[in-house]
């Protein structure tokens, strides 16, 4: 089933596979063979794939499945080039492409985000002269 999302919409293991052309037991098992694929885990254990995830699953799939890499060899590859490398100028560069609707606060909502500012820049002041 294809469903026309956003790009910066998060998307499920099944609609990862199912873009990738790959069984969600593999993205599972490429999970912990790759610590950099860190998709958000909600209750339950359900994974949902941020932008970035699936731009870097399809970069080890190429990898793996295209150039024949070995799974070592990829992750020697990431290894050695980094992770910013490997991914290239992409990331994140699309993930808030779509314009975000400006907010209005009342300013006694502005009074107290500043008040609370304020307070957790005390909280951060007193916290380094506990450490020092």
């Amino acid at each position: 089933m294809v469903v026309n999302k956003s790009k910066s919409a998060f998307r499920t293991i099944a609609e990862v596979a199912d873009e990738l052309g790959v069984a969600t037991h593999v993205l599972r098992f490429w999970e912990t063979k790759f610590p950099q694929i860190k998709p958000m885990k909600r209750t339950g254990g359900r994974r949902y794939y941020r932008p970035d995830d699936v731009e870097l699953v399809r970069k080890i799939k190429d990898l793996l499945y295209e150039k024949r890499y070995t799974i070592e060899g990829v992750q020697k590859f990431i290894k050695e080039k980094g992770l910013k490398a490997f991914m290239g100028e992409e990331i994140m560069k699309d993930f808030f492409e779509e314009e975000t609707p400006q907010i209005e606060l009342s300013g006694e909502a502005r009074e107290i985000i500043l008040s609370t500012i304020s307070e957790l820049s005390e909280i951060s002041k007193e916290l380094e002269k506990a450490i020092a």
